[in-house]
Order: structure tokens, then sequence, then C-alpha cells
């Protein structure tokens, strides 16, 4: 078995899909979050980072889901829309 790690960047689209299909605005998860900018979310969905484990608990019930289900595991490498 492998280490397991993380992608980044299906993370990010998996995070952006997410908040589509909660018909939520990134203004409207910037709010949610208490952050003063956008740019967290932003950095977030590029898959540029991916959210502090706090921010990820705030996440997952903010989108109605789990944290596994936000985390995209590299091996699983799934491309969402």
């Amino acid at each position: 078995m492998n280490y397991p790690t993380l992608s980044v960047e299906d993370t990010g689209k998996r995070i952006r899909t997410l908040r589509k299909e909660n018909n939520l605005t990134v203004a409207e998860v910037t709010n949610f979050m208490g952050f003063e900018h956008p740019q967290a979310v932003y950095k977030w969905e590029r898959g540029e980072s991916i959210p502090s484990v706090d921010n990820l608990y705030a996440l997952s019930k903010l989108l109605n889901t789990t944290i596994d289900d936000i985390l995209v595991e590299r091996s699983e490498c799934i491309f969402f829309p």
C-alpha cells in the first residue's frame, strides 16, 4: 500500500462542484466562513491550496456533505465538471 496523498487540483474541482450543486456563490461561502475577501475560496477552487481542518469541517456543514467527500485522493484522480 502506498502512502495516501491528496490531489489539490481535484479537491478544488470537487469544492467548486459541491458549491454549485448547493446553489451557493463564492460570496456566500466567503461570508459563511467569516472571510473578509474571497481569495481563499478562489484558491481552493483553483487547486492552489486546501482548506485547513477547521475550514474543511465548516465547509462540509455548509455543503451538506462529509470532509471525506470533499477531499479527493490522488490515486482517485476523478475530474469534476
